[in-house]
């Protein structure tokens, strides 16, 4: 069976530390497991099993280590430094020997930059300035520019040998984490360019879910998700084109943002579709994920959609927000087309648990309308005709030309330089007819497990794509994309003011996460799927926080929306609603695979 077999296909790159001991950039390690992909390749590198952190840590001295740092926060973390129990040093070594002890399982983290952490923490424990992410481990997905490391963007083609796109330079995002303190262990792992609801790449392989490694963690985040989840990192970050912070930190128990699109930069963020891209925190808890959105935001002349943003977005800190009674008195929506949508069917027992929480918002004192008229079907067709598709070639472009290696920074170059083109789910432009009639989408790749319908925008999105432009010089992209989106945006604003809403409160996915070991509906899963695509085109900001655990023991996800700018305020609904709740419990991992190796 096809999704059985995948189950331990994945990989892992591993820089070691003897890494430190060389000025330029030490070779990456890839270690695989030696079952075939789904698209029947292997990924492309194979290599010897990377070395046990876990060994630099007396067996008494992990043990107590165990007990602090299992599920600690941000502000806990910071406490037992401000005691003198730990050293930094100390603390990245324990989340390095968790993932050397776990992801051969769960295959979540893709590259270890063991050398450069271990560096940072060195570094930092000799003194300097402290900012608010101070000796913080954290990771980084892989579609987000970190420099010197391999930036897959979950596609083996830009992990070919000698051709890898090594990051020259941090994206805005990394280089803020990086300025707050933070210490980087590594890059997750995330299906090909994004473009997947499950987190299943040609580059390293399968995910596996941290509550189950049989099921989906969803994607594109899937990896940063079950990291954090599975505490081998405090936080990291995730990117959303259709879902894809939202949707996987429901799967996981974790706290997922997709903040006010514009209060983020995207630049050296590969793009999916850039006009629908954002990026944002995960973490365990709302708390760390408003001090990381106070680190993440700002302006940043690479991405036009921040400019102005500093005198639109609430004040910060945006802990300031988080307050136990923030839900009393307020009032939100369930989107009609939650339940009607054919689209991506609310399934029975996801719909039971959307029930169960908007009763706990209501015990907290908020008031829930569900009325068949607040935003039914035809809202989510006002906001599909926001036309995108034009403009990914655009996007694509300016991440090569901005943030590539020396090697190929346009489609041609890189075309020239490893004998084969781009693919068009990444470009945006159509295949060749021999290509699509020889069923090679992705230019030596199998296509991505498709997403769903508002999600991907169509299963052969790539297939009939219309010529690409520039943004900024088509005459048409008021018609295309921004007279839409305003017509759009207005008629979400306008439903919100109708009925009197602070925000909406839906399901972050319509189904539990999938068992990949079976076939879903006679395929290989590409689950679960959400219905919450139109948060991406217009931009709203909106956060998943747990809300509880199926009959089968896999986490559900509740996602508030708010209107645009309004982070604070919707930051503060959801710490009420976690502080109310406390549904979050941490998975139990396992040490070996529930296949046999081969």
């Amino acid at each position: 069976m096809q999704g059985a077999v995948d189950v331990l296909q994945e990989g892992i790159l591993w820089l070691p530390e003897t890494c430190m001991q060389r000025s330029s950039w030490c070779g990456v390690v890839v270690v695989l497991a030696s079952v075939a992909s789904a698209s029947g390749q292997a990924p492309p590198v194979k290599m010897p099993p990377p070395p046990s952190a876990m060994a630099t840590l007396p067996a008494e001295k992990l043990a107590r280590m165990n007990h602090d740092l299992m599920e600690v926060d941000i502000e806990g973390l910071h406490r037992l430094y401000a005691a003198h129990k730990y050293t930094v040093l100390d603390v990245t070594r324990w989340y390095l020997a968790r993932i050397a002890r776990y992801n051969g399982v769960y295959r979540a983290v893709q590259t270890v930059d063991e050398s450069t952490a271990l560096a940072t923490a060195k570094a930092e424990d000799k003194g300097g300035a402290r900012g608010p992410l101070w000796g913080l481990p954290i990771v980084v997905k892989a579609n987000t520019a970190v420099k010197g490391l391999i930036d897959t963007d979950g596609w083996a083609g830009f992990a070919q040998p000698g051709h890898e796109f090594i990051a020259e330079k941090d994206a805005t995002v990394v280089a803020k984490l990086r300025a707050a303190g933070a210490v980087i262990l590594g890059i997750t792992n995330m299906p090909d360019f994004a473009a997947s609801d499950t987190n299943r790449s040609t580059a390293f392989g399968r995910t596996g879910n941290a509550y189950d490694v049989r099921f989906s963690p969803g994607g594109s985040s899937g990896g940063t998700v079950t990291v954090v989840t599975s505490n081998m990192a405090v936080l990291g970050n995730g990117t959303d084109t259709g879902n894809s912070i939202r949707m996987p930190a429901g799967t996981s128990s974790v706290v997922g943002l997709f903040p006010t699109r514009g209060l983020v930069s995207i630049a050296g963020i590969a793009p999916l579709d850039w006009l629908l891209d954002n990026t944002g925190p995960i973490a365990r808890d709302v708390t760390d994920v408003a001090i990381a959105l106070d680190v993440m935001a700002g302006e940043d002349p690479l991405d036009f959609k921040t400019a102005g943003s500093a005198e639109k977005r609430q004040a910060g800190p945006y802990t300031q927000y988080l307050k136990k009674d923030s839900l009393k008195g307020k009032r939100f929506g369930v989107p009609a087309f939650i339940f009607t949508t054919k689209g991506t069917p609310l399934q029975a027992e996801t719909k039971a648990m959307l029930m169960r929480s908007v009763e706990a918002l209501r015990a907290a004192g908020a008031t829930v309308v569900l009325d068949d008229e607040l935003l039914p079907d035809s809202f989510l067709a006002l906001e599909q005709k926001i036309n995108t598709e034009p403009y990914r070639r655009d996007g694509a472009s300016q991440w090569l030309g901005a943030f590539g290696p020396k090697e190929y920074r346009t489609a041609e170059e890189f075309a020239k330089a490893t004998g084969k083109p781009l693919p068009a789910v990444f470009t945006g432009e159509a295949p060749s007819l021999n290509a699509m009639a020889a069923g090679d989408m992705a230019a030596g790749a199998s296509a991505p497990a498709p997403a769903a319908p508002g999600a991907a925008r169509g299963e052969d999105r790539w297939r009939h794509a219309p010529p690409q432009v520039a943004l900024k010089s088509d005459p048409n992209a008021e018609a295309n994309y921004f007279g839409p989106r305003q017509a759009a945006t207005a008629a979400y604003v306008e439903a919100l003011e109708r009925w009197h809403l602070d925000g909406l409160v839906y399901p972050s996915a319509q189904m539990p996460p999938p068992d990949e070991t079976l076939p879903q509906g006679g395929k290989l899963s590409s689950g679960p799927h959400s219905e919450t695509a139109w948060v991406n085109g217009l931009g709203m900001p909106a956060i998943v926080v747990p809300a509880g655990f199926y009959d089968t023991g896999l986490p559900f996800g509740l996602e508030f929306s708010a209107r645009p700018w309004r982070d604070g305020d919707m930051i503060g609904w959801a710490y009420a609603y976690e502080q109310a709740t406390k549904a979050r419990r941490p998975p139990v991992l396992v040490e070996s695979g529930l296949l046999p190796q081969k």
